[in-house]
């Protein structure tokens, strides 16, 4: 078994690897060397690398934490190495400070450490190499390679920075889903000094376009936000002033709650552009889920986050995606809960010693309870 380390030397062991998406950096080995006495099974396909390690302690429920070793490119402007952590006035700089090596540290830290006499389940890590990445090879496979052994867990936390202001402010019960839509309209290229000659889907889409822009499709819920519909890119022309395009496209993107989906949408945009000649294409990047807010792992966190910090937590759904949305459809109860998330995949980012600190003392006394 690999030498023991306290939570932060952990942490800086990990941010000194450059485990740019697909590459883990010699990280998952290094896992498995310092969980040794968990079962080590590795699934890699398509470049990437997953491990997952399990052990049995007793009858009770299974409980997996589930993270991402790798991290998005680090750009250029940092003010010290990306990879070479720094620590100033109780902050740790590099990439992946927050997002998520933090969290991938205090969970693993906390199994290291904990009581064994205390766990009556079986507990599990699930780690992959490719969360920043498309995911095609990384937690969804291994999932899938679970539940041919009848071996998904009950509870699955994942440890995703989701706090906002306050450390302690936010837990992810689930994740909106998200709908790309591609819309062609069609016209007839002329002459702009003839315009009663052509057909200028410029024009035509004009007045459509404050009906659209912004809209609402659903009134949202306790869990989610109003599913919105927002406008990324149009474009039309050879950007020239006398010729009328001949086409217009048009992309966008919904963040869907549970009360749309791409039928529905489909329909809004059906009746909007009713007797137009157009095209429409709309793919479901990922869907949406929720666990019930009664879950016994959403109120135990509450609880921990509670005992720790003293800060109330709110239930949350906003953001983008996670591997959440690969977790939740096997019925497993998943949550997601980390640091503050404020500068996630960008320059300079950082945690605080303290907010690692205390997500691993949470993420201690949560195995006590299972």
């Amino acid at each position: 078994m690999e030498q023991r380390l306290d939570v932060i030397d952990l942490l800086l062991k990990f941010l000194s690897a450059p485990s740019i998406t697909p590459d883990d950096g010699g990280l998952l080995a290094y896992i498995e060397q310092y969980l040794s006495d968990f079962e080590a099974t590795w699934i890699n396909e398509g470049g990437v690398k997953n491990l997952f390690l399990t052990k049995q302690f007793g009858k009770g429920k299974h409980l997996c934490f589930a993270g991402h070793v790798d991290v998005v490119p680090a750009g250029e402007g940092w003010d010290t190495n990306p990879f070479v952590p720094m620590i100033d006035k109780g902050y740790i700089y590099a990439r992946g400070a927050q997002d998520m090596k933090s969290g991938l540290a205090a969970f693993v830290q906390a199994v290291r450490d904990m009581d064994q006499a205390t766990f009556s389940g079986r507990l599990s890590l699930l780690l992959t190499s490719d969360e920043e990445g498309d995911g095609t090879y990384g937690t969804q496979i291994v999932l899938k390679y679970l539940d041919t052994i009848d071996l998904l867990p009950d509870y699955c936390i994942i440890a995703e920075p989701t706090c906002e202001v306050t450390f302690g402010d936010a837990i992810k019960i689930g994740r909106r889903g998200s709908i790309n839509g591609y819309l062609t309209l069609y016209g007839k290229q002329g002459h702009a000094a003839y315009p009663e000659k052509a057909v200028n889907p410029i024009h035509q889409i004009a007045p459509i376009l404050s009906e659209i822009a912004g809209h609402n499709l659903d009134d949202g819920d306790e869990n989610f936000a109003p599913s919105k519909l927002v406008i990324t890119d149009i474009r039309a022309g050879m950007e020239v002033t006398n010729v009328t395009p001949n086409s217009l496209k048009m992309m966008f993107n919904v963040r869907n709650s549970t009360k749309t989906t791409q039928e529905t949408l489909r329909q809004f945009i059906d009746e909007k552009f009713s007797g137009l000649a157009y095209d429409l294409v709309l793919e479901q990047g990922s869907y949406p889920f929720v666990t019930n807010r009664d879950s016994y792992i959403v109120q135990q966190l509450r609880e921990v986050i509670d005992e720790v910090t003293g800060v109330e937590t709110k239930l949350s759904t906003a953001g983008g995606t996670s591997d959440g949305r690969h977790i939740a459809p096997y019925g497993i109860e998943v949550v997601e809960f980390g640091v503050i998330n404020d500068r996630i995949h960008a320059l300079n980012e950082r945690t605080s010693i303290q907010e690692v600190e205390n997500l691993y003392n949470i993420f201690v006394k949560i195995v006590e309870r299972f």
